[in-house]
């Protein structure tokens, strides 16, 4: 007989990640979908193999697996499967299908992380290369596409554990609908065809219909140089998209994350590990930026907090010398525009984000004249995911930006790319306004653990959809530049 090799920590990740997005299409108790994906995400990084603690009865040793998902791991490390997933995926196929019609007309769709998550896995089970809507960072997906060079991977669709129905298969192109309610694409290019296949896969519409007709070549370059254009990254590949500068901002030019929470508020990592975790990506320095009383909905600091956590980031810098942990605040701006601390508090601190939790639906003048008012406090330093929207959930502000942009560049104070999935606010399309204002930006994190340090990758791809330039974003430069800037 046999062996059966056990699931590693990512199968069982990603089975988990596939049942929570069926529970959410069935609609299930949405802290219950909340649940599976968070232990997704603590296995996913677990320090041990994973399937021999459940087949040891450990599995609650993992944050967050209770009475509910402990029986459904064991599923998974001795069966390969679950009987309950396979069931609702062939309950919800046909909603599923109707949803991937419905979305872009619903102006809704898959958040970017997720997005892309799921594309790199399908395009590693076809042995192509991932395209649509994430390779361009579009902040919500509503198209995947994955390019490949055998038509023998269409045939391999139907049997992926993301895909739920595939819906049309000819020639060289299929179509189907995953487990997340979104389309994907896939296109076998023909010899000597790849480049320009993944060049029709990638752009948007729009944009695509604004080329001349593309010519045949192996290599996206080629295609570009055929077409008498230079090079164009997959990111601005939309109608009206700025100009790339040769200087475009990429994931390796950033030196810090400013914008992250430890357990003085609501992080999950206290400031020695959220230090050592940025320390371990290449970073130089990481602002620690716990919340204010005021925000309310979450444990938040007080003057006499922020002084005793001063006592810890001194022993954390002590320990991770020459890295740097800065004093930071996410400070809320209160109805009348001033701060949630006091003056000499906030003096003593190196990097303050001003953030506008409440409030965000009053009229626009109002809003405009509290965050204004708040960007002339002389310690603030960045205003904090400007526009206040909640993708899916809660549509921009009415904050008039040309207001703001007038106040950052009289203050000093920079606007934050805010990297959580949910947020990318500024979104690309107000980045380009504010460089082109001459404001300087920030891309951060607005990390809440560990693993939120990764949403760097969803920042500096937003910003990146605005056209921003290294030079234009402050966490690119040293320490000491960044602190003398203002």
């Amino acid at each position: 007989m046999v062996a059966v090799a056990d699931p590693s920590n990512e199968e069982l990740a990603e089975a988990l990640e596939r049942f929570a997005s069926l529970l959410a299409a069935a609609g299930s108790n949405a802290y219950a979908v909340r649940a599976y994906r968070r232990v997704a995400d603590r296995i996913r990084s677990f320090p041990l193999p994973v399937a021999p603690l459940v087949r040891e009865g450990r599995a609650r040793e993992i944050a967050g697996v209770g009475p509910g998902i402990e029986p459904r791991l064991r599923e998974l490390v001795e069966s390969g499967e679950l009987l309950e997933a396979t069931e609702l995926r062939e309950r919800l196929a046909p909603e599923l299908v109707k949803k991937a019609r419905r979305r872009s007309r619903a102006g809704r769709g898959l958040l970017l992380n997720r997005a892309r998550a799921l594309a790199d896995r399908l395009a590693q089970e076809l042995e192509g290369v991932a395209a649509g809507d994430p390779r361009r960072g579009a902040e919500l997906t509503t198209r995947i596409a994955v390019v490949v060079r055998e038509r023998g991977a269409l045939q391999r669709l139907a049997e992926l554990p993301d895909v739920i129905a595939v819906e049309e298969r000819h020639g060289s192109h299929a179509l189907a609908v995953t487990t997340e309610g979104v389309a994907i694409d896939v296109v076998a290019a023909e010899p000597g065809a790849f480049g320009t296949e993944l060049v029709r896969a990638t752009g948007s519409e729009e944009w695509l219909g604004s080329l001349p007709p593309l010519t045949t070549a192996e290599a996206e370059e080629d295609v570009f140089s055929a077409l008498g254009l230079p090079w164009v990254p997959p990111e601005l590949r939309e109608l009206g998209a700025p100009p790339p500068p040769d200087d475009l901002l990429t994931i390796d030019d950033i030196r810090g994350d400013l914008h992250a929470h430890t357990t003085w508020s609501d992080g999950r990592a206290s400031v020695l590990e959220l230090a050592g975790a940025a320390r371990d990506r290449g970073y130089d320095y990481v602002a620690v930026c716990d919340h204010t009383r005021a925000v309310s909905v979450v444990p938040g600091l007080d003057a006499d907090d922020v002084r005793r956590q001063a006592v810890e980031i001194a022993a954390a810098n002590e320990l991770l010398a020459p890295f740097r942990v800065l004093r930071g605040i996410e400070c809320d701006i209160l109805p009348d525009g001033s701060l949630d601390l006091p003056d000499d508090v906030l003096a003593g601190l190196e990097w303050v984000q001003i953030s506008l939790h409440a409030g965000q639906r009053r009229p626009r003048d109002e809003l405009t004249k509290r965050v204004t008012t708040a960007m002339r406090h002389p310690a603030a330093r960045c205003l904090s995911h400007p526009k206040g929207r909640l993708l899916n959930h809660r549509p921009e502000n009415e904050l008039d930006l040309d207001k703001v942009f007038g106040v950052a560049l009289e203050t000093g104070v920079a606007l934050e790319v805010n990297g959580l999935p949910d947020r990318l606010d500024l979104s690309g399309a107000h980045v380009a306004e504010a460089l082109a204002a001459g404001v300087p930006i920030v891309c951060s994190t607005d990390a809440h653990s560990v693993r939120g340090l990764a949403n760097i990758e969803l920042s500096v791809l937003t910003a990146r959809r605005g056209g921003a330039p290294r030079g234009a974003v402050l966490n690119t430069r040293s320490l000491d530049e960044l602190l003398g800037q203002r």
